[in-house]
């Protein structure tokens, strides 16, 4: 089937402006609050947006929300986040106190199951269904049962009203909708938390789907993320060594996570990205996204209509073949993640339909980025399990963290202990029997255990190839997902692309052997010299004298406390005949204070005796 051109945004047009003279321009920026009226600084900016061609609505956003930066005497001032987003710290309190509601509502205090949480974060609101969709990728931070049950969210809300919808259109574009498009259906297609599908069709004739998002959607999640960040600092210092995840880090992640997912352009390039990735597909496709009405806040895309994937009867009704569309959807992903490094990251069935003999991926707000150097790892780590290699996993893992040369560490071998038990576990298992997320979790704790970040991005390829195997195990119950992996890894390594890999794996390590035997050979050079001028000197360890060194040292200190002890009852003695005054009960307080510190020394070396005897019996 032909395939749609790719698409390129229309060529900038220059517009006519007015002469500025150097009087108005200077007036402007030395004096900007020369007329304060509302009605001036209303007809400045209509009067700017003529000129510019921008939608006066968009000027406006514009000037409210950014604020030049000014240099002077003390230095730049920039805006804060508070100011950029108008947080103040009676909404601040207010919010807090909502959050305190819900959060009593649900008794955290006795406790929280997987659908208590998964409910409780329905309940407090946009950011925090997107703070459980992220969790739920991040078995380091939960239990797997929580992780299972919060990738149950999916965000779903009560319908905007269709009013609301159309207010939001006008403000973005600038003028009336019905200047855009000819019709818009008030039902919308889907709802969510963070934006609304609507069908409409355009006044150029194409039926296209409006994604529009919420309005304050945004400031809403800032708020949330100011509290996190309170929060996190608070902890931060009040239990900094109790603290196991590293929370600031968690909230300025997820405030990444909001402003991407709130920037509906980055989607539309996304959209635009993936449509170019397709054209070397015939059997993929995504919607064409239309540069030219995108905004911020608005995505305007081609309408698909197809049959969903859920829906196998209608599949098989319509003369599709279920395992030739697994078969591709499984392979194509493996092309995304492994060779591209640009993947669907929520390949849900509500997201996969297929129209025209073509699997169409839709909702690209969600998408994952891999480099080279990621995507040689996974492919060398999947190797790894699958001929049972604990040594190859454990140095995928190892360059994950940029730790190579932590092979030589002492926790090397508690390293290769570990994976050796996760390698026969699922090493052994059969294919078609393999648990993926079982055994991602194991791994990804297991990382944990010893110090190993495993880059976020990976987890999400993990996340996202769960969520691929529940699709299929449910709809498409016939593929295996990891055998077409493994096999799409062997096709795409040719003999030719091998042999080069090794010629150039081999003049790396041959680079490397080079340079330590140079170096070698540099000492032992001053070696020599400094043995012909007596200048050697050898320092010798004697492996396993530490324990008997160790030992002999306590025999000692406790022989010179007993003769300290020993002396300080004969000094005292020799006080209380020689009858020393002043006196107190009766013996002199010298030869008292002598006693009284022999008999504490005594004691303590009894129970140092006494103790450390046990704790060598139990060794």
């Amino acid at each position: 089937m032909s395939l749609n051109s790719p698409i390129e945004p229309d060529a900038a047009r220059p517009e006519s402006v007015e002469p500025v003279t150097l009087s108005d321009r200077v007036n402007a920026v030395i004096n900007p609050t020369a007329d304060p009226s509302p009605d001036a600084a209303a007809a400045t900016a209509a009067k700017s947006a003529e000129k510019t061609g921008m939608p006066q609505s968009r000027k406006q956003n514009s000037a409210t929300f950014t604020q030049p930066e000014t240099i002077g005497l003390f230095g730049s001032r920039k805006d804060s986040f508070s100011q950029r987003y108008h947080l103040t710290r009676r909404g601040k309190l207010k919010r807090l106190a909502q959050i305190a509601q819900i959060v009593n509502q649900f008794d955290i205090v006795h406790g929280l199951t997987p659908i208590k949480m998964r409910l409780m974060f329905e309940a407090l609101g946009p950011t925090f269904v997107k703070v459980g969709q992220i969790l739920s990728m991040r078995s380091e931070i939960l239990p797997q049962s929580f992780c299972d049950e919060l990738s149950k969210l999916r965000a779903d809300a009560d319908p905007m009203p269709y009013g609301t919808v159309l207010q939001v259109l006008e403000d973005e574009y600038g003028r009336p909708v019905d200047e855009i498009f000819e019709h818009i259906d008030a039902t919308p297609l889907g709802s969510a938390s963070l934006a609304q599908v609507h069908r409409a069709k355009l006044s150029t004739g194409e039926d296209v789907a409006v994604k529009v998002q919420r309005p304050g959607v945004r400031e809403t999640m800032a708020q949330d993320v100011s509290i996190m960040r309170t929060i996190a600092r608070i902890a931060a210092k009040t239990m900094r060594s109790a603290q196991v995840v590293d929370l600031s880090g968690v909230v300025e992640e997820l405030w990444d996570t909001f402003e991407s997912e709130t920037d509906f352009l980055i989607e539309a390039r996304n959209l635009a990205e993936f449509k170019r990735f397709c054209e070397r597909y015939k059997y993929m496709d995504c919607p064409k996204p239309y540069p030219e009405l995108c905004t911020e806040h608005v995505v305007v895309m081609d309408y698909v209509e197809g049959i969903s994937v859920s829906h196998p009867n209608e599949l098989i009704e319509a003369g599709y073949d279920l395992k030739e569309i697994g078969t591709k959807l499984v392979d194509n992903y493996a092309t995304q993640v492994l060779d591209e490094g640009f993947f669907h990251a929520d390949p849900h069935p509500g997201n996969i339909m297929v129209r025209g003999g073509q699997i169409v991926l839709l909702d690209l707000g969600m998408t994952g980025r891999l480099n080279a150097k990621t995507r040689s790892v996974l492919k060398d780590m999947i190797f790894a399990v699958a001929e049972q290699d604990s040594p190859a996993l454990a140095d995928g893992l190892l360059r994950f963290a940029g730790a190579e040369a932590e092979a030589d560490s002492e926790d090397y071998p508690a390293l290769l202990a570990d994976l050796d038990v996760i390698v026969k576990e699922f090493g052994t298992v059969d294919l078609a029997e393999l648990d993926i997320a079982a055994m991602l979790t194991a791994l990804t704790q297991m990382a944990q255990r010893h110090g190993i970040e495993v880059p976020s991005t990976v987890t999400t390829v993990g996340r996202a190839l769960v969520t691929l195997e529940g699709l299929l195990d449910e709809f498409i119950p016939d593929v295996n997902m990891i055998q077409i992996i493994s096999d799409h890894i062997a096709a795409s390594t040719s003999k030719k692309d091998f042999a080069k890999g090794e010629v150039k794996t081999l003049a790396i390590e041959g680079h490397q052997a080079l340079h330590s035997l140079l170096s070698a050979a540099n000492e032992m050079k001053v070696a020599s010299r400094m043995l012909t001028r007596g200048q050697l000197r050898v320092n010798m360890e004697m492996v396993g004298s530490q324990e008997p060194i160790h030992l002999l040292a306590n025999m000692v200190n406790r022989l010179t406390m007993a003769l300290i002890v020993v002396g300080l009852f004969i000094g005292s003695s020799i006080v209380y005949y020689a009858g020393i005054k002043p006196v107190i009960f009766g013996i002199p307080i010298v030869g008292f204070l002598g006693y009284v510190i022999a008999f504490i020394l005594s004691v303590w070396i009894v129970f140092d005796i006494y103790f450390k005897g046990r704790s060598n019996k139990k060794r």
